[in-house]
């Protein structure tokens, strides 16, 4: 699954319904233009992989986006993740972890928790990467 691309196989009844508009339509795919944060993670066991782009202006997180490699559950957590960042703190993207993605999806089936990991990693790093960097702006 690449940025942009629709997840269109089956879903399971264990999916929420916001997370299975997540699958289907990705939001916030493709290159991040100002991106001052970037991490490109990849889970060893799956394989699912995602380059995590943010823009980070007045202390807050202005944009995400996303390109991935990886099954619909990882491609709906990133998409997600993408659309709770907006607007948050640096403090309020940092806390925000595998638990706060699992809930707001409505929860992940217990063999697909990997995903929501994959989504709080990413963002994890973004931000170190923003905040290691000597010109923040």
């Amino acid at each position: 699954m690449c940025a942009g691309s629709a997840y269109t196989g089956s879903v399971g009844p264990a999916y929420s319904d916001l997370l299975i508009q997540h699958m289907r339509e990705p939001r916030n795919t493709g290159p991040l233009d100002g991106a001052n944060g970037v991490a490109a993670v990849r889970n060893p066991v799956c394989g699912d992989s995602v380059t995590f782009m943010v823009r980070v202006e007045d202390g807050r997180v202005a944009a995400a986006r996303f390109v991935a490699q990886g099954c619909g559950g990882s491609v709906g957590a990133l998409s997600l993740t993408t659309e709770l960042l907006e607007g948050l703190t640096l403090a309020e993207a940092t806390a925000l972890d595998r638990d706060a993605i699992t809930g707001a999806a409505g929860g992940f089936p217990t063999s697909k928790i990997h995903c929501a990991v994959l989504a709080a990693d990413a963002v994890r790093l973004a931000l170190a990467d923003y905040l290691q960097r000597p010109a923040r702006g």
